[in-house]
């Protein structure tokens, strides 16, 4: 049974360029033209999200999340690294979770050698994931790196990290994509061996077993609750077919929420952002999305039909997403009853709060972070492992909340 000591909290922000103007275009993502791009307009965003970060290290927040996109303005962070190094230097409680930069676009052995300097920098405070990279990051780099390449060349760059964190160089590493003949990393983590490891994922069985073999946690996309909880379902049993015991801080699951003093307030501020999140900054093609050679074949025809029937083009209705999804608007009780449900079903005691979402105001955010903390956190403490929590996991967050739009809080 989870404890309410175990769990964390983390604030993760996409940092989108959300003044774009409204057009017709099938995909924001890959051909979108940067002419949209204004770097004043660049600037004051920045300035804004780092301090909507910097805020919630002061609020309590766990964690701080950044992770990398590239050509696209859904985020504006090409170079998470880059981003955690600022925000080393700006806080000095949170956990900076970097989640992370693709391996396959950038040098394994760089890539070990860039995440231990921020380990060193901030003290040890550093926890990271390794995704694959969406299959629009393959559009937008070099042709060099076949779609159909992308999870054998992720394996061995998950290994030479491994290698360099774990034993002593100068080492020898000879693979079929990678040949060291000195790897040799400088400087070495803080943490010994090295931080916390996640593997991030949207559900492909093969990902998730490789998360398990590495002994690394899973931390899963922002995919349907069913999913989810297949996902880490599969990731405990095969952690326990390896002799392992699978552990709560392992599991990393993802939540949007949007507090106010009532639903219906929550509702009237909070819906629109979301919204335009799923139907603007998500908006992609399956060419983009799923390129040929990038997931095995029954894998591709999922994830088609997934964007087919859950809006990726730009449709998500409200009643939809949250019957399908962990997203909630509500007053901190809803909130909290729907995230203790969530929490307990899932098993997890890690969760990623996203508490700013598309074009949703700075002041929208600050009230969102900061009834979030205040409000929310105590009271999901409170529930977790009470017989309330128990009962809310199985159920929507509440039939008044469902009145007033939908929350969903079970499987």
């Amino acid at each position: 049974m989870l404890s309410a000591d175990e769990l964390q909290f983390y604030f993760m922000h996409f940092m989108p360029y959300a003044d774009r103007p409204a057009d017709e275009s099938d995909s924001v993502w890959v051909d979108y033209s940067n002419s949209h791009y204004d770097p004043g307009v660049g600037k004051r965003y920045y300035e804004r999200y780092v301090d909507e970060m910097v805020l919630a290290d002061r609020l309590g927040f766990d964690g701080l999340v950044v992770n990398e996109h590239h050509s696209s303005p859904y985020s504006t962070m090409p170079s998470c690294t880059v981003m955690a190094s600022t925000l080393v230097a700006l806080t000095g409680r949170a956990k900076i979770c970097i989640f992370g930069t693709p391996v396959n676009l950038t040098y394994p052995n760089r890539l070990a050698e860039e995440y231990a300097m921020l380990d060193v920098m901030s003290g040890g405070r550093t926890e990271l994931a390794f995704p694959l990279g969406t299959g629009m990051e393959y559009w937008s780099n070099a042709n060099e790196i076949a779609p159909a390449t992308a999870r054998a060349r992720y394996r061995e760059a998950l290994d030479v990290i491994r290698q360099a964190w774990t034993t002593d160089g100068p080492t020898t590493y000879s693979g079929r994509y990678y040949n060291y003949r000195y790897l040799n990393v400088w400087p070495k983590p803080f943490q010994q061996p090295h931080p916390k490891l996640y593997i991030m994922g949207s559900g492909s069985p093969g990902t998730i077993d490789l998360a398990a073999e590495l002994g690394f946690g899973y931390s899963v996309t922002f995919i349907p609750i069913t999913q989810q909880l297949a996902a880490f379902d599969r990731y405990r049993a095969k952690v326990t077919e390896a002799g392992g015991t699978p552990r709560a801080d392992s599991l990393i699951l993802g939540v949007m929420a949007y507090v106010a003093d009532t639903d219906e307030e929550a509702l009237e501020e909070g819906r629109q952002h979301i919204l335009f999140y799923f139907n603007n900054m998500m908006r992609t093609t399956p060419r983009y999305l799923a390129p040929p050679g990038y997931v095995e074949l029954g894998e591709y025809r999922r994830r088609i039909e997934r964007m087919l029937t859950q809006g990726v083009h730009g449709n998500t209705d409200w009643e939809t997403l949250t019957k399908l999804s962990r997203v909630v608007c509500g007053s901190p009780d809803t909130v909290a009853n729907a995230i203790a449900g969530w929490v307990r079903d899932a098993g997890s005691s890690r969760v990623i709060c996203h508490l700013h979402l598309g074009d949703m105001p700075h002041w929208k955010t600050v009230k969102n972070l900061t009834l979030f903390a205040e409000e929310v956190l105590p009271r999901v403490r409170r529930l977790i492992g009470s017989d309330a929590a128990r009962a809310i996991g199985a159920r929507a967050a509440g039939e008044d909340a469902a009145a007033v739009g939908g929350m969903h809080a079970g499987r």
